[in-house]
């Protein structure tokens, strides 16, 4: 599976993972079998709240499902209508979050667990 994994900074695999999807200044798209990857810089991080426009800078890029810390309810929406799965992972690096996907540790993100409910 290709995750695309929002990062902090472009460090390849041990980039540091962004708490938030839509904020990340990139996206470290990772193949979970081989662990070749690439990163996309996020020209779209700087949005106001409920904004995202997570598939702008991703319309090119071919993946699978999206692993995040935080996201908001209408990337979650529109992630899911564009059939991406969306994953939720704490972990604190790529390596470490694909790591957790190959083990079967990670969980589709439900509705009730986005951002939006924190407000």
């Amino acid at each position: 599976m290709r995750l695309c994994i929002p990062a902090k900074n472009n460090e390849g695999m041990e980039s540091p993972v962004s708490a938030h999807f839509g904020s990340a200044a990139f996206f470290v798209i990772v193949d979970s079998e081989t662990l070749g990857c690439e990163v996309i810089v996020n020209n779209n991080a700087h949005h106001t709240h409920g904004m995202c426009q997570p598939l702008a800078a991703l319309q090119k890029e071919k993946f699978d499902g999206v692993v995040v810390g935080g996201i908001g309810a209408g990337a979650l929406d529109k992630l899911r209508t564009a059939g991406k799965r969306v994953y939720m992972s704490e972990r604190s690096t790529v390596k470490d979050t694909v790591a957790a996907y190959r083990k079967g540790e990670l969980i589709e993100v439900a509705a009730d667990m986005t951002c939006g409910r924190c407000h």
